[in-house]
């Protein structure tokens, strides 16, 4: 019974709020990128791979925001 109660009042609060979702939207994509590269190269670290580890997160990275630019 809550699920559509809720469902209307985010589809309001994202209709109020469209000025700033992209921005925040950024923030949260920031915040997973630092969580995943926080957990793979210490990890990578110790296992020895932490060049080829943070190597490919960056190629990863900007392959990313290439097909962001391109892709729109």
């Amino acid at each position: 019974m809550v699920e559509p109660a809720a469902g209307v009042l985010g589809a309001l609060a994202v209709s109020y709020c469209e000025p700033v979702l992209p921005y925040a939207l950024a923030f949260a994509a920031g915040a997973m990128i630092f969580v995943v590269m926080d957990d793979i190269i210490p990890e990578a670290q110790m296992g020895g791979n932490g060049r080829w580890a943070s190597g490919w997160c960056i190629v990863g990275f900007i392959v990313m925001m290439a097909l962001d630019v391109a892709l729109g």
